[in-house]
């Protein structure tokens, strides 16, 4: 990881435009009638139905899925006291991270007070704005009475995360960590060196676990807390120990089984390590310099599990696994606290998901092969995206069964897909696709089938049921490289096409090939030729029925496979042409795209074919096909160039298809903008209708536009290409398509090879 200098991150936060958040409009308000709406005279409505009931405040604003970050600056990170607005950078960035993993929004409020009952008659005042509270950054001990007096006089969730986030988390490592080592939670003995508001709280949570409080030895700035010092605060005094034979760190750990650091870098030596009991458990989570470095405590004995708070080692505790999903659960059940249950939940759905495979994203973030769970991955990664969907949930359940709950949810995998498709990660349309593809897997061949990405698509394809998958390639290279990414290869057909076992077929495909193409110069020894090449060969396969689709790409040029796929595989009957559309499901909607990568400049017959091409896969994806052929003209406004050609296009298909939803040349935006369109075009076939397809008059238009959003909307959603017009189920991707990307473009061909079966 690189490091993070000074100039870099004033760089960050001063940019083009100060700081890190900022507020959206979420409603349209292009228009005078949008204002009024939005403001007055509209806005007394919803006022009024709120003034009758104030759970209306929930239907009617953005308090369900608004969150107070509160400080006033007294304990920030690793700072101190350094004061309300100069903690501001940080509670934007609580903020941040909110939106990015969880969609909820923030308001941060830095507040100039360190009176903990001013403090807290500030933050009641304010509170009927938010549907929950973060409390973040407030010393100890004035932050256990703040929060405690919050929940019990506020009716919506208040959580100091400071306390609870690392507790949480640190909970779930430490279930996982004695799994691992095979120890048993009601007998390990902990040091918890630190007594500040996280630390109580890791004790409290450890004990609600099965810790048991008498093996617990805390330690502050003073050494071990015994019942014989004085002046302890409450909080203290709930853990000081009754032993009097230890004083110092190191006394503390000798024989101990886990070691919890909440306290300040560098404490923990390589020989207090070594001291601990047979596999200990060291959490360093002083930030930024933990109390022992990874590589001592490492290098002090190897069988030690460690975590830190940094995200360059393994294992490590971030409390961002936690807090955006424990708010997204109490907000969608609008609960009036998050309570010890909800807390439990969360740790215990944690350490579940640490278990479970790993997605393939992760990997990729991380640059490792495959994490499993053991000693170097006993907790979730941060960017992990089943976080959102498993932690919530478990959150959200344990918020109902406890009663805290003033909205039920009752079909829970309706919620998770709810929660997905909200944060724009995957839209009801891809859950389609998958569930379609599911319920009829077909045999799939891949081209590239000793490249990474594609073998990991395939073996991921196999495990969700979508395929089945027949790998192209060397069988020694493609064994090698399995045991590499430690994947199973199990049910997945290897075809080394090259081998001398496969030449019968070779010369069987050529000379299939050959009469199929005798008349357009094709020789049985150029044909037999190419039988070694992957893209012939893996297309002759679905030609002949030896399998349904077939996938390639990710090292051909896209010109090269379109010429085998026309010689080999042939044009749908009716069609001149064919190509390929890319489908884009943004938070404003879903909308496919044509033609993404086939036809470099077509003419109006061309465009006609992929308009007729463009209606059909629409309807295949079960929307109804509203079309814009779109230019950089309107309605006839230039008469030469592309124009003239969509033009020419629009004609016969208004001639030859009188029913269809299709129109143009129009530019982009009156296409996209269904209130312009109809006020200055009402001649229009779109007329009242909202666009969901665009054909463009050109590859490189089509090509730049939907990879400009590609780079500019992280947000959207994009599938494809889809192959358009072909006899067969062949189905392109390129080189830089992920693994999610050709894990989705195989469900798209499983499903384009059912119907195709069907229709035989």
């Amino acid at each position: 990881m690189a490091k993070i200098t000074k100039e870099d991150a004033l760089r960050y936060h001063e940019g083009k435009r100060p700081g890190k958040i900022e507020v959206v409009p979420t409603k349209p308000y292009f228009t005078q009638y949008d204002l009024s709406l939005a403001y007055s005279p509209g806005v007394a409505e919803p006022c009024l139905e709120i003034q009758k009931d104030k759970q209306n405040a929930y239907k009617y604003t953005d308090k369900g899925n608004l969150v107070a970050v509160i400080s006033n600056g007294t304990a920030v990170l690793g700072l101190g006291n350094i004061g309300a607005v100069s903690g501001k950078p940080v509670m934007e960035g609580k903020g941040l991270l909110f939106k990015i993993y969880a969609g909820i929004d923030v308001f941060d409020i830095e507040v100039d007070e360190t009176d903990p009952d001013k403090f807290i008659e500030a933050v009641k005042a304010i509170s009927p704005t938010f549907g929950g509270i973060n409390l973040e950054d407030i010393k100890a001990p004035e932050c256990f009475e703040i929060e405690r007096r919050l929940k019990e006089e506020l009716d919506i969730p208040v959580m100091h995360d400071d306390q609870h986030g690392t507790a949480i988390i640190s909970a779930a490592g430490l279930l996982n960590a004695l799994e691992v080592n095979g120890k048993d939670i009601a007998k390990v003995k902990v040091v918890v060196n630190g007594a500040g508001a996280a630390a109580i709280s890791c004790a409290r949570l450890y004990v609600a676990l099965g810790v048991k409080k008498e093996n617990i030895v805390m330690l502050d700035s003073k050494g071990v807390i015994n019942d014989k010092r004085e002046r302890l605060t409450p909080e203290k005094v709930e853990f000081a120990a009754t032993r009097y034979d230890i004083s110092t760190l190191a006394e503390a750990v000798e024989g101990a089984d886990v070691f919890l650091g909440l306290s300040k870098g560098n404490v923990l030596t390589k020989d207090m390590v070594r001291s601990m009991a047979a596999d200990p458990i060291v959490f360093a989570l002083a930030n930024p310099v933990p109390e022992i470095s990874y590589e001592d405590a490492v290098d002090s004995r190897p069988d030690v599990l460690i975590s830190t708070g940094r995200s360059d080692y393994p294992n490590q505790i971030n409390n961002v696994i936690g807090f955006p999903y424990i708010f997204r659960g109490a907000l969608d059940t609008a609960a009036t606290a998050i309570n010890e249950e909800m807390k439990l939940a969360a740790v215990r759905a944690i350490a579940d998901l640490a278990k479970q495979p790993v997605p393939e994203i992760v990997n990729e973030v991380y640059h490792v092969n495959n994490l499993t769970f053991g000693r170097d991955y006993f907790i979730p990664k941060p960017v992990d995206p089943r976080l959102l969907t498993e932690v919530s949930a478990a959150v959200a359940k344990a918020a109902i069964e406890s009663g805290v709950a003033r909205k039920t949810i009752t079909d829970w995998e309706a919620y998770k897909e709810h929660l997905l498709e909200f944060m724009g990660r995957e839209s009801k349309l891809t859950q389609q696709i998958f569930d379609t593809a599911r319920s009829n897997p077909q045999r799939v061949v891949f081209a590239e089938g000793a490249h990474p990405s594609m073998m990991k698509a395939a073996v991921q394809a196999k495990e969700e049921g979508i395929c089945y998958p027949i790998l192209l390639g060397n069988d020694e290279r493609i064994e090698k490289l399995a045991k590499e990414l430690d994947l199973s290869l199990d049910g997945i057909e290897v075809v080394n096409l090259r081998h001398d076992r496969e030449a019968a077929r070779r010369e069987r495909y050529a000379r299939i090939l050959t009469d199929k193409r005798q008349r357009e110069g094709y020789t049985y020894e150029e044909a037999n030729d190419k039988m070694f090449e992957r893209n012939y060969f893996g297309m002759m396969m679905v030609e002949t029925g030896e399998a349904d689709a077939f996938v390639t790409g990710l090292y051909t040029k896209y010109s090269n496979t379109i010429k085998v796929a026309k010689e080999v595989i042939g044009l749908q009957e009716g069609y001149e042409h064919f190509a390929t559309m890319h489908i884009l499901n943004s938070k404003k909607g879903t909308y496919f795209v044509a033609d993404t990568l086939i036809n470099r400049s077509p003419d109006t017959d061309t465009l006609v074919d992929i308009a007729r091409l463009s209606e059909k896969a629409v309807h295949f994806f079960n929307h109804e096909p509203v079309m814009a052929m779109v230019s950089y003209s309107n309605f006839g406004s230039d008469k030469s160039g592309s124009a003239e050609g969509v033009q020419k296009a629009v004609e016969r298909l208004h001639k030859e298809y009188p029913h269809w939803a299709i129109d143009g040349e129009m530019q982009v935006n009156v296409a996209l903008n269904s209130e312009l369109r109809d006020n200055k075009y009402p001649f229009s076939r779109l007329n009242g209708k909202e666009v969901n397809t665009l054909i463009f008059p050109c590859l490189s238009a089509a090509n730049c536009s939907y990879k400009m959003l590609q780079s500019l909307s992280p947000d959207t959603e994009i599938i494809g290409p889809i192959q358009m017009g072909l006899n067969k189920p062949i189905h392109f991707i390129d080189f830089e398509s992920s693994v999610q990307d050709i894990l989705n473009v195989t469900a798209i061909a499983v499903i384009d090879a059912m119907v195709n079966n069907k229709n035989k």
